[in-house]
């Protein structure tokens, strides 16, 4: 018996160490970028896509939380590679109420859901057709930049030899 709680508890702490939502992609359009379907909304409603990046804007309205976001290719991990070219912007759509402080500009998404009528709307002064995805997964990535008020400390042990 102690072996299979051992066991057990080994396994339940591996899973708390995952780097990432590993959502479901069976179905999913993953070459599908959302520039690609701002040019023909209506050609690609109800599709399910997995996108993400990092946040521009979060507004709360009445019935959701909308989310602007400036969408990357996904890593292996599902976490948006902003050392890539970007893939346009997109809007989520999430029932309920989201923090803003929470879900502010920069932090990074990942989004799974489908595509709902695509939104008008302005990027400066031009005209931009959002593609719309309603949620069923999303996933904010914790902050992995390091506050620059924390202290840097190293220690070591460390042998020198002279000349």
């Amino acid at each position: 018996m102690r072996p299979i709680l051992m066991t057990l508890l080994v396994l339940a702490l591996l899973a708390g160490c995952a780097t990432g939502p590993r959502y479901d992609t069976r179905g999913v359009a993953l070459d599908l970028p959302p520039a690609q379907v701002a040019a023909n909304p209506e050609l690609y409603r109800g599709t399910p896509v997995l996108w993400g990046g990092p946040i521009i804007a979060t507004r709360n309205l009445a019935d959701y939380s909308e989310i602007e976001v400036l969408s990357y290719p996904l890593d292996s991990a599902q976490r948006p590679r902003t050392d890539r070219a970007h893939q346009g912007r997109f809007l989520l759509r999430q029932p309920g109420y989201l923090e803003e402080l929470d879900y502010a500009p920069g932090r990074l998404v990942t989004v799974r859901g489908r595509l709902v009528p695509a939104a008008a709307g302005q990027v400066g002064e031009a005209p931009y057709i959002y593609p719309v995805v309603e949620v069923s997964d999303l996933h904010l990535w914790a902050l992995t930049r390091r506050d620059p008020a924390e202290p840097r400390f190293h220690f070591g042990i460390g042998v020198i030899f002279g000349r």
